[in-house]
């Protein structure tokens, strides 16, 4: 997986995640299913704007089917997307990845400088550059752009190793981006986006490019790589200050499109964009937080998680009048309201239990007494032995159930978040920042007006 738009779940709220996730999953399976199962390895999370900037135009609700279990969803069915968007973006996809991986065995990248290996690639970017410009003519788009724009790039950075401005190497990218970007708005039936979403795109391509370079600096420099931020001798500063004018641009010129449902490709394109800045150059420059954003996320908290005294996390409602299991009565139990009825309150035969109450005589955990609830009200499973325990961990192992979803513990059975949401917090500044996933609406950047 490669691309710059990378959006942690904890910076989106639980439906624009799905949404985002139906998407991913859409573009994997429309590569599957027009170019073949080694086609999914082009599945990139930036080709998927396209198909968000499809929908986001279209009027009615996405277009959506039901795809079956895949391990990396944890073996769950999930809805998807379909249709010409979703078309679209794979064929974007796995034009640029042909790009990618002719790039790599020209410049003779890891396991690309090995003869064989490279021959491969050769014949596979041919092959998919077929396929793409295929499946692309059905959507009324032709790749011959992007590859055109593609083949002039070799040419561009002789031009700056020449003397030639630092955006003259970016310019076959934008090219090729805002070519993409604009034809969503035919797509869509909205040809008076297309200026709009040209621009856009244009400075997506820069971005995308500049961001590529800046990570790649250090390690091209040591292997004696060509890199055009060394080449023009552009500073750390001066490269992120392009970048950040670039991330300006796009929010500028998506506020000239016309969408019908903007909430998503908003947080992708104005919000995302600045966090893949932040995290290539290592600091955060957020104007201001979310309007609705709760203050934990600042303190290191989980920003999806709220209520007093709880370190952000929002608590599971507490059962009255469960104490101590075997416990002799207590009376005088009360929460907030006042004691609670039937539940050891002043003057109840039984204490906890009470004369009517949860578990009859003896209270809970006495004779006839329930089980001691779990977490939530539920009774606690029964853990697994060792031998079981690990025929479960190796099952979920398998399907990615460990990592990627919420699962109950293979051994003690308690109930965990996977493994990414556990060490994904709104401390990383990685992960989570400040401006966090919860607001749906624009209200976290005034519409991005700043």
């Amino acid at each position: 997986m490669f691309g710059i738009i990378r959006p942690c779940r904890h910076r989106l709220s639980e439906g624009l995640h799905a949404s985002w996730m139906a998407h991913l999953c859409g573009l994997c399976l429309a590569l599957r299913d027009d170019h073949g199962q080694l086609a999914r390895t082009a599945t990139n999370y930036d080709g998927l704007v396209i198909s968000v900037l499809v929908e986001a135009q279209s009027s009615g609700a996405g277009d959506r089917r039901t795809a079956g279990p895949c391990p990396l969803r944890g073996m769950r069915t999930a809805p998807v997307a379909r249709g010409e968007g979703a078309r679209l973006a794979a064929a974007v996809s796995l034009a640029l990845a042909s790009v990618k991986m002719r790039d790599h065995v020209l410049d003779g990248d890891g396991v690309f400088a090995r003869r064989p290996i490279a021959a491969g690639a050769r014949r596979m970017t041919r092959r998919w550059d077929r396929q793409s410009a295929g499946s692309a003519a059905t959507v009324g788009f032709d790749t011959g752009v992007l590859l055109a724009a593609a083949g002039r790039q070799e040419a561009a950075e002789s031009a700056v190793s020449a003397g030639g401005p630092l955006l003259l190497a970016t310019a076959p990218t934008e090219e090729a981006t805002a070519a993409a970007f604009a034809h969503t708005a035919v797509l869509a039936g909205r040809p008076d986006n297309a200026q709009a979403l040209a621009e856009a795109g244009r400075l997506f391509g820069r971005l995308a490019h500049l961001l590529d370079a800046a990570e790649d600096r250090t390690e091209d420099e040591t292997r004696g790589s060509w890199n055009p931020l060394t080449a023009t001798n552009t500073t750390q500063a001066e490269t992120e200050r392009l970048c950040r004018d670039a991330v300006h641009g796009i929010r500028l010129a998506l506020n000239e499109v016309e969408f019908t449902d903007r909430t998503l490709i908003h947080r992708l394109l104005a919000h995302e964009t600045n966090e893949a800045v932040d995290r290539v150059f290592g600091h955060r420059h957020h104007h201001h937080a979310c309007a609705n954003t709760d203050a934990s996320a600042s303190a290191g908290g989980d920003p999806r998680d709220s209520g007093p005294g709880s370190g952000g996390r929002q608590q599971p409602p507490r059962v009255l009048g469960y104490g101590t299991p075997g416990a002799p009565g207590v009376s005088g139990v009360s929460g907030s309201f006042g004691p609670a009825e039937g539940y050891g309150a002043p003057g109840g035969d039984g204490g906890q239990g009470g004369s009517g109450g949860h578990g009859g005589s003896g209270g809970s955990g006495g004779p006839g007494g329930p089980q001691q609830p779990a977490e939530g009200g539920q009774p606690k499973k029964k853990p697994r032995g060792p031998v079981l325990g690990c025929a479960v961990w190796l099952t979920m192992a398998c399907t990615c159930q460990l990592l990627c979803c919420t699962h109950d513990d293979p051994f003690t059975r308690e109930r965990r978040d996977g493994f990414y949401d556990r060490n994904c917090s709104a401390s990383d500044t990685e992960c989570c920042g400040i401006c966090g996933g919860v607001c749906e609406c624009l209200a976290c950047c005034n519409a991005c007006s700043n």
